[in-house]
């Protein structure tokens, strides 16, 4: 009877995946929402199925609830459960799952092993960024705005840029909820930006291009938005094989070669290209590179042939 209910449970598919995620490391429900991005409500029914059947145990951490596999080989339905683990992962969630366990290692480290008692390493960055100039930056991509708050804290004003109008809408109200009087925000795609839009001193485009057609496109525009000796920031990711960010998270491309990048900045009037990459991180499927450019006060003799061709 317990082997035949545990067949009949592990046959729904999200139920599948939950167990094959809490095989691995123990989660909280926030933590199996995320992954496997289905509501909340229904994430709590499956656990409580798993549960029922001790397929899984929880227990309370740090004000959580944490699931994990509670099946052993000693267990008769443990044949079952190594046949679950071994099967395709079509939605990519052991990627994400290894994600998410590399930043809570990185919390982890920083809370353990940096902080010392009364230090705040927000305050820190806060302090630092009250030393940047007060400039106008526009935040290409800006989604749910997590990083244009983050600008407008050092920035004179920030222009948030999306095609998208329920991300500007969430981009609102998080501003709106932090009390952020100094953002606008404009619904465009950033392949063609409205006329008119004023100059601005600081393009950032974080990990937007590879949402977009054709990034060489966005990068001519960043150049166009901005002032003479004005910058541009953009944050990617290095080209990776996880196929599922298509359907899941609307990329259009698998990262990036920098080079390529480097080459598209430089083609569209770019000057002092930098490239900055993050350490390859063997637990994780992606890895980010910075790289930073400059307008030039004047438009290279190659920028100015190509702008009257």
């Amino acid at each position: 009877m317990e082997l035949s209910e545990t067949f009949h449970a592990l046959g729904d598919p999200t139920r599948l995946r939950i167990l094959r995620l809490v095989a691995v490391a123990k989660l909280n429900v926030s933590e199996v929402v995320s992954l496997i991005g289905v509501a909340q409500s229904s994430v709590s029914h499956h656990l409580a199925k798993l549960k029922a059947l001790e397929l899984i145990r929880e227990e309370r951490q740090a004000g959580f609830t944490y699931y994990s596999l509670a099946v052993d080989a000693s267990d008769a339905r443990w044949p079952l459960i190594q046949l679950a683990q071994k099967s395709e992962d079509a939605h990519g969630d052991q990627a994400r799952l290894t994600e998410l366990l590399r930043r809570r290692e990185d919390r982890h480290t920083l809370n353990e092993k940096l902080l010392e008692p009364g230090q705040s390493w927000l305050l820190w960055a806060s302090a630092l960024s009250s030393l940047l100039p007060k400039l106008d930056v526009a935040d290409f991509g800006c989604g749910s705005g997590v990083l244009t708050a983050e600008l407008s804290r050092w920035a004179r004003h920030v222009t948030a840029i999306d095609r998208s109008a329920a991300a500007l809408e969430q981009a609102k109200a998080r501003l709106s909820r932090e009390k952020r009087s100094n953002v606008s925000f404009v619904e465009a795609d950033l392949h063609d930006l409205p006329a008119g839009l004023p100059k601005h001193d600081l393009v950032v485009i974080s990990q937007s291009l590879h949402h977009v057609n054709d990034p060489a496109a966005v990068l001519t525009q960043a150049g166009q938005l901005l002032k003479p000796n004005g910058r541009v920031v953009v944050m990617e990711l290095m080209p990776h094989a996880e196929g599922w960010v298509k359907a899941r998270l609307g990329h259009q491309h698998l990262g990036f070669e920098p080079q390529t990048l480097e080459a598209a900045l430089h083609a569209a009037g770019f000057t002092d290209v930098t490239l900055t990459s993050t350490p390859r991180d063997g637990s994780s499927p992606f890895r980010a590179f910075l790289l930073t450019a400059s307008r030039p006060a004047r438009p290279s003799k190659r920028a100015a042939r190509e702008a009257r061709a």
